[in-house]
């Protein structure tokens, strides 16, 4: 087995070093987010903590871990008599995004529960997680009800499996780490809370530094032993820093100095709930602990929260996580040690300008050490407003470019800088017709495997969701034949019957959208824009993957590939500019080119088409016979489309609808698209065909 890359080797990234370290100091923490662009030794320092954790007591043969000196009660493998324990490394377990839920929590052999009455039970990842480390690669990518389920597990510290009338419980109690590329897509508010800590890594900007990396690295693959050899003793002497600080950690005194700080800090920048109070105020206490102290100072708090609150700031899916530092010292400074001090006169408070805690700290900048633990992750990464690695910005402000506009094409005479967006509002709900088989969502109606049991058949590969009344049905008439003799019922593998449940799906929603002259009244374009982002918003809140594709002047531009990332496409939007024809031919040629590419990586995922125009077409040879034939192809094909209409005035052409019907789908005014207004209906959009 290949040696992993040492903790104490990795060059930078002190905030997820020490976010991490903490972490192992003391659990209750809550588990680590490492948020950050590709490349940047997330996985590789996460892969690498597990060498440092103290090694573990467990009851020789217990599938669970269960620690000889006070083992479950309720273990499935107990009860333990006590017996001396035999140890072993603590371990490092991943969620792959693929995972099924019988593989998260465990599985129970159904065959043998019906036909004997037995508990046999097959622990899952949860249960070899248990008094370890449970790492989640690329954690907004997973299925929203692995996600539940997980996070149910770790603020509980047990896992409950519960199968037709068949219940089993055991202890799970892990060190969760989630690691995610924010550019893929973000995980819900509700999820980040539940994370103790966040940070942001970046990739660093520094030649020394990134030359540091690259040699580390290359030594690393030609002698992964050595090079692993050649870090032995930094890593011993943290792994005996983290055992000393566990030890230390019950000491560690919380004054109502620190708590007062920690109250006030919460309330300042307006977190939800208590959470965030629990989470520093246990963060605080680990800082104290790694550096060798028994009281908790003002330092410590400040820190904690640049790793507590960052992503608790986050009030909707377009929020960049951030902490302004001026005002959490500003808050802070309102409590001096003075009017706090409970310690006889003894001053709590260490002056940070000279960046010396006053406590004796071996190599506090050293590999592992709390002083490169201080200050704000980077706040110019992919959630800044950046787009996605490979990807072209959107222009700031075209209208100051002299010599190209979007797309590399000329500026249009006339074009106009873009304008802001329009406050969003809570949108209907747009829907695909018929029933899809795609990834697990909140929009349209789907065979999945959670929500309301339809049906039963013959599982495909390995049982997930038993349909028990089906499956007796099935043995039944055959118990005479296999000489059934006892109570119970004598079933074979033949005999399952999987449940087949109706859920709802995320689809890909994409948005073309006019950009020409005709939409470049400011008014308009606010309102257009502040429609689309409604939509944007909806399209988060249902799991969606979504697109934009633009036309004006001469033609049409992919302003965003499909992807799970809206902010990214917020991004684009708001920044996006207006002027010049409507090639509304060659918006929609251009969305059918994208919808074919991507049928061919998602094949399972149905696509809808928002078409965001006044149903104009002016660009190009022939502009309205194109735009026909183009729409031609969506309806021909099924999919299915709305059409916003964004024509205002006491005199409408009707264009939009014209558009809509060759399309094969419905219209909608900007009005008529709040869920509010008076038509404020759930919305089917209607093809002229129906998926079966």
């Amino acid at each position: 087995m290949t040696a992993p890359f040492p903790f104490t080797a990795v060059v930078g990234q002190d905030d997820l070093r020490l976010a991490l370290l903490l972490n192992a100091v003391s659990p209750a923490v809550g588990g680590v987010l490492v948020r950050g662009e590709k490349g940047t030794a997330k996985s590789t320092a996460v892969r690498a903590l597990s060498a440092l954790l103290p090694e573990v007591a467990v009851v020789p043969g217990c599938r669970f871990s269960c620690d000889p000196a006070a083992p479950d009660p309720g273990c499935p493998d107990g009860p333990h008599e006590a017996a001396a324990g035999a140890t072993r490394p603590a371990r490092m377990v991943e969620l792959p995004v693929g995972a099924s839920e019988d593989r998260l929590v465990g599985a129970l052999d159904i065959e043998r529960a019906l036909a004997e009455g037995v508990k046999a039970f097959e622990p899952g990842l949860l249960a070899d997680a248990h008094r370890g480390i449970l790492y989640v690669d690329e954690v907004n990518l997973l299925h929203d009800h692995l996600v539940d389920l997980l996070l149910d597990a770790a603020a509980m510290g047990a896992s409950y499996v519960e199968r037709e009338g068949v219940s089993v419980r055991h202890a799970a109690r892990f060190l969760l780490v989630g690691t995610m590329n924010p550019e893929e897509g973000e995980l819900r508010p509700q999820l980040l809370d539940r994370f103790g800590l966040t940070v942001e890594v970046a990739a660093s900007r520094e030649p020394e530094q990134r030359v540091e990396v690259v040699r580390r690295r290359l030594a690393y693959d030609d002698d992964p032993a050595g090079f692993a050899a050649g870090w032995a003793r930094e890593e011993a002497d943290v792994r005996a820093r983290v055992v000393a600080a566990r030890e230390l950690l019950p000491q560690v005194r919380l004054g109502d100095g620190a708590l007062l700080r920690i109250a006030a800090t919460c309330a300042a920048f307006e977190v939800d709930g208590m959470r965030a109070d629990i989470v520093m105020a246990r963060t605080a206490t680990a800082l104290a602990a790694w550096a060798g102290r028994t009281d908790v100072l003002a330092e410590d708090v400040r820190q904690a929260a640049l790793l507590a609150l960052p992503h608790r700031r986050r009030r909707n899916p377009f929020d960049a996580p951030g902490l302004d530092e001026d005002k959490l010292d500003e808050t802070l400074d309102r409590f001096p040690d003075d009017d706090l001090d409970e310690r006889g006169g003894q001053n709590d408070r260490t002056d940070r300008t000279d960046g010396d805690d006053g406590d004796e700290d071996p190599d506090p900048d050293g590999p592992g050490g709390p002083g490169g633990g201080g200050g704000l992750p980077p706040q110019d990464g992919p959630e800044g407003g950046e787009p996605p690695s490979g990807e072209a910005p959107a222009p700031a402000d075209p209208a100051g470019s002299k010599g190209e506009g979007e797309g590399g094409r000329p500026a249009g005479a006339g074009e106009q800088s873009a304008v802001r967006a329009a406050e969003p509002f809570r949108a209907k709900v747009l829907s695909v017709p018929g029933l899809g088989e795609g990834a697990a969502g909140r929009r349209s109606r789907a065979r999945t495997e959670h929500g309301r049991t339809t049906g039963a058949r013959r599982p495909r590969g390995a049982l997930t969701k038993l349909h028990l009344a089906a499956t007796v049905q099935a043995a039944a008439p055959h118990q005479h034949a296999r000489a059934r003799s006892g109570p119970g019922l004598v079933v074979r593998r033949d005999d399952l019957r999987q449940a087949t449940r109706e859920g709802r799906e995320g689809n890909l929603v994409l948005f073309v959208v006019d950009a020409s002259g005709s939409m470049a009244a400011r008014q308009r374009m606010s309102a257009v824009k502040g429609a689309v982002l409604s939509l944007l918003l909806d399209a988060y809140q249902r799991r969606d993957k979504v697109g934009l594709v633009t036309f004006r002047g001469s033609g049409a531009d992919v302003a965003l590939p499909p992807t799970s990332s809206v902010d990214a496409a917020a991004a684009r939007l708001e920044a996006l500019p207006t002027g010049g024809r409507t090639p509304l031919g060659a918006g929609l040629l251009k969305a059918h080119d994208v919808l074919r590419v991507e049928r061919l990586r998602d094949p399972a995922r149905r696509p809808l088409v928002v078409v965001v125009t006044d149903g104009r077409a002016t660009g190009g040879p022939q502009p309205v016979a194109l735009a026909g034939r183009a729409a031609r192809l969506f309806a021909a094909e099924g999919t299915a489309s709305v059409v916003v209409d964004c024509e205002t005035g006491p005199v409408r052409l009707g264009l939009a609808g014209r558009l809509a019907g060759e399309l094969g789908g419905t219209a909608v005014t900007l009005d008529e698209l709040r869920a509010d207004s008076i038509a404020g209906l759930v919305r089917e959009v209607q093809g002229d065909r129906r998926a079966a």
